[in-house]
């Protein structure tokens, strides 16, 4: 693809796997509580899909849009006290189930191609929204409540290699969440200990490019 580097923009195709975290900011009242010892987020696996829009700005600088669903897990193991005594403490897990319109905006910085390889490095803005959000769920076994709007910024590597009918890109990148997730219901014990949610995602992809 001799003549690609020319075009002025281009579409592709975008999928992969994630792996989301909520990032934990426990409430002062969290060293108080009588209900939970311990309360620790874990990983959890999803995948992602989506199409891409890419603009050229310069030699070395694209612009691109995203678009994509997400589907990601997130997991949480806490330690409660039953009936608030501090004796006899059980350890269970759970886990939240999101799906998110991914929008982001990068600014790709593209290295000086060789034969047919070249590597870039990324940065952008994101604005997510989970559809899957239940902080107006009125379910009485809710475990936590997450709010669906969120923005964040992104950054990341890849690869480009190009064949004849089109550019085979892998990427790895960390998706930071800036919003406070937790939605504050007095009905939803957690959020008594906890004061802020923000999510993290590691996302491997995969672009076919043409």
């Amino acid at each position: 693809m001799p003549e690609h580097d020319q075009k002025p923009y281009y579409f592709g195709i975008t999928f992969g796997v994630n792996i989301s975290q909520y990032r934990i900011k426990y409430d002062e009242s969290f060293a108080r509580t009588d209900s939970f010892s311990v309360i620790q987020p874990r990983s959890g696996p999803g995948f992602n899909l989506g199409l891409m829009a890419n603009l050229k700005l310069s030699n070395f600088i694209d612009l691109r849009f995203v678009p994509s669903l997400f589907f990601a897990e997130k997991k949480m193991t806490m330690t409660v006290y039953p009936y608030g005594f501090k004796n006899g403490d059980s350890t269970t897990q759970r886990s939240l189930e999101s799906v998110y319109m991914h929008l982001p905006l990068q600014l790709k910085f593209k290295s000086d191609r060789i034969n047919n390889f070249r590597f870039y490095g990324m940065i952008g803005a994101k604005i997510d929204f989970d559809l899957a959000a239940n902080a107006r769920s009125r379910r009485t076994d809710e475990w936590l409540k997450v709010k669906p709007f969120d923005v964040g910024y992104e950054i990341g590597v890849g690869f480009e290699f190009y064949y004849p009918n089109f550019i085979f890109s892998p990427e790895i990148k960390l998706s930071q969440g800036l919003n406070n997730q937790l939605f504050k219901d007095g009905s939803v014990p957690l959020t008594n200990a906890i004061d802020m949610i923000n999510t993290r995602t590691i996302v491997i992809s995969i672009h076919l490019e043409g």
